[in-house]
C-alpha cells in the first residue's frame, strides 16, 4: 500500500511482484505437502511528538513507492522447485513445492511519544498492520492457486519440456495481474470516503 502524503490522500497499491520460478531435480509427488509462508516485519525510523509531525515524517522517510512515499509497504518473493516429468512424448509438472517470504515494511518512531499520542499511535499502527496483513494473504492466496493451476498440467508433444514453461508463464502472469487488482481495488475502498485508512489517518493527524 501506499499513501500519497503530500497532496490529497491517494492510496496506491504497492506490491512488487516477485515472480521467480526454478526448475530444480525431481521430487516425490509425496513432498507435495502443506507448506506455509516466511512473514517478516522491518521498519524504517520516522520522528515527531505529535500527530501531524508523525504523518509528515512518514512522507519524508517512507519506502519509495514510485511518485510517491508509502506508508506502509508489502513485498514478496516466490520461488518454486518444480518437477517436470516426460512421459510418451509428453512434459508433465509432477510436482511444485513453493518458498514464500512476504515482509512488510512499517513506520517506527525513534523516539518515545507522549502517553497520549502513543495510544493514537498504537491504534494507526494497528490499523495499518492489519491492513497490510490483507495484503499478505492476498500473496498466500495467490501462490495457492498457481499451484492447484499448474500441477498436473500435461503439455502434448513436449519432450523436453520447454513448452509447457511458456504456457506456464501464461498462467502465472494472469494470476499475478488478478493480484495487483484485487490490491488496488482493497486500496480504494480503505482510502474511499468512510474507508478504513482513512479514518486511521485522520485520527492520527487530528488527535494531537
Amino acid at each position: 500500500m501506499a499513501l500519497h502524503v503530500r497532496g490529497a490522500l491517494v492510496l496506491r497499491a504497492c506490491i512488487r511482484l516477485c515472480l521467480v520460478t526454478a526448475a530444480l531435480v525431481a521430487s516425490p509427488l509425496a513432498a507435495q505437502a502443506e507448506w506455509k509462508p516466511v512473514e517478516k516485519v522491518e521498519t524504517y525510523a520516522i520522528s515527531g511528538q505529535s500527530g501531524p509531525e508523525l504523518y509528515r515524517s512518514i512522507g519524508e522517510n517512507g519506502p519509495n513507492a514510485g511518485i510517491a512515499r508509502a506508508i506502509a509497504h508489502t513485498n514478496f518473493k516466490l520461488t518454486w522447485t518444480r518437477d517436470y516429468q516426460a512421459h510418451a512424448g509428453a512434459c508433465v509438472l509432477v510436482s511444485a513445492k513453493p518458498k514464500l517470504i512476504i515482509t512488510y515494511t512499517l513506520p517506527s518512531p525513534s523516539s518515545p511519544l507522549p502517553s497520549a499520542i502513543q495510544k493514537n499511535w498504537e491504534v494507526f499502527l494497528a490499523g495499518v498492520s492489519a491492513h497490510e496483513k490483507v495484503h499478505g494473504a492476498s500473496i498466500v492466496d495467490m501462490a495457492r492457486k498457481i499451484e492447484a493451476a499448474t500441477v498436473g498440467l500435461t503439455v502434448p508433444d513436449d519432450p523436453k519440456c520447454s513448452k509447457i514453461r511458456v504456457e506456464m508463464t501464461k498462467r502465472l502472469s494472469a494470476l499475478s495481474q488478478a493480484l495487483r487488482q484485487a490490491s488496488r481495488d482493497f486500496d480504494r475502498v480503505e482510502l474511499g470516503q468512510g474507508g478504513n485508512l482513512q479514518k486511521l489517518i485522520l485520527a492520527l493527524v487530528n488527535g494531537g
